[in-house]
């Protein structure tokens, strides 16, 4: 690795302030943005880094308001073994408790997972070797090229790259929304496709909590990968269903968390059995849009919406 400055922010708006600086990222757990520099993936590599471990308050998980609130420096264990998450928003606990392996989920923060670059074997090649249009270059090299695990609902700007997060998913199903230093934002509008890099977050915006809504309905978070531990998803589906509504999110399908309305509209209000979830998980892939080599993911998909489904009956 190259030498770097490294800050230890001890409020939100001094590392806020330290952000506003050119080429300076923040770090908590660390596990995304090291392996960044350690490859030099990015075009420009971090001047500074500045971390936001050091902010006392930040981690925490409680219920209040009439809300689940949890701190963005909360690390994933505690949320996946949390027994108010478990008992309550079993969905998010799922998520968590699917991200990576034990020893990661003790490292990686809550904003961390949400907020980590995606993993196109292109974007992260090793010294910038394709600068792809996601670092400011004039094309999206696996839209013909390897493009196995890239979007089956088309591009955005020419991106097919896509979201690699699992708890993502959860909180847009379980209509979380997500504070940072400067606003409120839905998490369903926490990820702009139009904006090059993962999220609307400004450069010197830092998110602080996460906010989830208390609900009396059952949720479920699945997840395909290659491998059973310490990989990223092919395909994950987070579902809440409350009464006779439904709100259905998959992820790693498209490039932010795609919200499947149509299967939301296939659902509501109907039994959760075989049958209904079955023309669910059909109606989530509606419209779908395969690349040469990712067809398959289709159908995980739809099977991921039916699995998630009938793990709320």
């Amino acid at each position: 690795m190259r030498k770097f400055d490294h800050i230890n922010a001890t409020t939100i708006e001094q590392a806020a302030s330290f952000l506003s600086k050119s080429n300076a990222y923040a770090i908590a757990g660390g596990t995304d943005i090291l392996g960044t520099m350690k490859d030099e993936i990015l075009s420009v590599y971090p001047e500074t880094l500045v971390n936001l471990n050091t902010i006392p308050g930040l981690s925490y998980i409680k219920e209040e308001g009439g809300k689940l609130l949890i701190g963005a420096l909360t690390v994933l264990e505690d949320i996946a073994v949390s027994d108010i998450v478990k008992t309550k928003y079993p969905a998010l606990a799922q998520a968590a408790f699917s991200t990576a392996s034990p020893h990661l989920r003790e490292m990686g923060t809550i904003g961390g997972n949400i907020c980590q670059m995606n993993r196109c074997l292109y974007f992260r090649s090793p010294d910038n070797r394709f600068n792809c249009l996601r670092k400011g270059g004039n094309m999206c090299y696996a839209m013909a090229g390897y493009n196995k695990f890239h979007s089956i609902f088309g591009a955005m700007d020419g991106c097919v790259a896509v979201n690699p997060s699992d708890t993502a998913p959860a909180l847009v199903a379980l209509n979380a929304t997500i504070k940072t230093s400067k606003r409120e934002i839905a998490a369903e509008e926490f990820w702009d496709v139009a904006i090059p890099g993962s999220t609307v977050l400004e450069a010197d915006e830092i998110v602080t909590e996460i906010q989830i809504p208390a609900t009396s309905g059952k949720s479920a978070f699945v997840k395909f990968a290659i491998r059973k531990s310490i990989d990223f998803p092919v395909v994950n589906c987070a579902v809440l269903i409350d009464g006779s509504s439904a709100r259905i999110c998959l992820n790693a399908v498209y490039n932010k968390p795609y919200r499947a309305t149509g299967a939301e509209e296939a659902i509501a209000g109907k039994a959760i059995n075989e049958e209904n979830a079955e023309a669910a998980g059909t109606a989530a892939v509606k419209g779908a849009l395969a690349l040469q080599s990712n067809k398959w993911k289709i159908q995980i998909a739809r099977t991921m919406v039916k699995r998630a489904i009938l793990a709320c009956a």
